[in-house]
């Protein structure tokens, strides 16, 4: 399992989500960094709903922070059982935002720390990730 894989989005006009530039950062077989982009008419119909709930946690940014960047990273995350209180580590998405404010013009970065939506367990999601990121 590559640690180092990432995918980047790059928002150019913030708040206008459907433009944008995904590039997947992953290691190939033999080892070597590799790089690809993709334009929104490129990502695969299978893959839109995974794509659209990024968005969805993006949008729920405080006004009037709009993200122009995202880092996209596969890790781990826990999900507790009510019953005996034991825990199972499950595959997720963790989003970090670069954002700029609408007024000030100034920049942030927010982590799912700021955002718990930032962590997304969707299956979709994680699917959606390794579809950019493996070989």
């Amino acid at each position: 399992m590559m640690n180092d894989a990432e995918i980047q989005i790059q928002f150019p006009k913030p708040g206008t989500w459907q433009e944008f530039t995904l590039t997947a950062v992953y290691q190939d077989a033999e080892g070597y960094t590799r790089t690809a982009r993709y334009a929104p008419n490129e990502i695969p119909a299978d893959q839109a709903p995974a794509m659209q709930a990024v968005v969805s946690a993006l949008v729920g940014l405080a006004e009037p922070w709009q993200a122009v960047q995202v880092w996209a990273r596969l890790g781990k995350d826990v999900l507790t059982l009510a019953e005996d209180g034991a825990y199972t580590m499950i595959d997720a998405v963790s989003l970090t935002v670069e954002a700029v404010h609408a007024e000030t013009r100034g920049r942030r970065i927010f982590t799912a720390s700021d955002y718990p939506a930032f962590i997304i367990t969707d299956p979709a999601a994680v699917e959606f990730f390794k579809h950019f990121t493996t070989p």
